[in-house]
This record gives C-alpha cells, sequence and structure tokens, in this order.
C-alpha cells in the first residue's frame, strides 16, 4: 500500500498534478525544533512536478521555531491520540496539546485540498511514519507513528516518509 503511493508521487507525478502534503521540513523550510531544515533533495526535485503543500504540525499546533526537542513518552502518536501517551519536551514540559492541534489542523488542510497522501518526516513525534524517537532522549528508534502520521492513517489519508520515496524514485 505505501509503496503504491511512493509510485505514484515519483513516477505519475507529472501526469496527475495531485495534491500531497509535504512536511515542511523536507522542502528546505526552516521549521524543525532547531530552526534548521531537512531538506531532501529527491523530495524537493518532487516540487518542481507536483503540488505539494508544505506543512508543520508543530508550528502550525502553536509551537515555535526554535523549540525544545520533543519525544512520545510511554507510546506511539495512536496513544497520544488516545490519551494513553504523552509529548514531552526535553526540559520535562508536557506539548502535547500542540501536537495535537497541529495534528488536526494538518487533517483540516488535507481535507480543504482534497490531497492524495502525504510525504512526512521519518522520526518526528509529528511525522514519524514508521519509526519514532522512544521518548528518552538518548537516540533510540522504535517502531511508531508520529502524532499527525497517526491522525492522518486513522482518517484514511495515505503516509509515506522521505525515505519511501527516495527508495521507490531511484529503482524506478
Amino acid at each position: 500500500m505505501t509503496s503504491e503511493l511512493a509510485k505514484d508521487i515519483t513516477v505519475q507525478v507529472e501526469k496527475s498534478r495531485k495534491i500531497y502534503l509535504v512536511s515542511a521540513c523536507l522542502v528546505g523550510l526552516a521549521c524543525r525544533y532547531n530552526g534548521k531544515h531537512k531538506e531532501d533533495k529527491v523530495v524537493r526535485s518532487i516540487l518542481q512536478e507536483a503540488k505539494l503543500i508544505p506543512v508543520c504540525p508543530e508550528q502550525v499546533g502553536g509551537l515555535p521555531t526554535p523549540r525544545s526537542p520533543a519525544e512520545i513518552v510511554n507510546g506511539s502518536g495512536e496513544d497520544v491520540l488516545k490519551n494513553q501517551a504523552r509529548v514531552v519536551n526535553v526540559k520535562g514540559e508536557d506539548v502535547t496539546e500542540f501536537f495535537i492541534k497541529g495534528a488536526f489542523q494538518v487533517l483540516e488542510m488535507a481535507r480543504m485540498t482534497g490531497c492524495e497522501g502525504a510525504i512526512l518526516k521519518e522520526k518526528s513525534p509529528s511525522c514519524g511514519v514508521r519509526k519514532i524517537y522512544d521518548g528518552s532522549f538518548n537516540g533510540v528508534l522504535r517502531k511508531g507513528k508520529g502524532v499527525t502520521a497517526a491522525l492522518l492513517s486513522k482518517e484514511r489519508i495515505e503516509v509515506v516518509s522521505e525515505n519511501d520515496i527516495r527508495k521507490t524514485y531511484i529503482r524506478d
């Protein structure tokens, strides 16, 4: 399922001109917690051919840039949405409400634009598609989705990471 979206984005994009949401940091916008970006040249090249709408759930949720790094503690994005886990920053502050608000704002953008899916930044507590940090702030990854990726998936909006796009783009 995920590889089909990645293939659609990377192979058919010049024909389809479909709309996709994309983590703003992946297209070069300096919105990450440290005030920098994580531009991905393959994702950025798709911007030249497709309608990509940059989003940063943490910013639209009300967090500033730069901001303290945050991780999901005791669960995943799905657990945060069920109020069974929290998002906490490195200072120990609970920032869950900002992550939930941002996720719902991005969902609203997805609905307003009729997007086909989203290309999200892996490992992010908002956007991680398959991996997120474990909440220890020690750089340990574990399986799981970020809050926004979990909400979009729950609402049947397909999500892929920049890694999925690179693998499909390079292979095809």
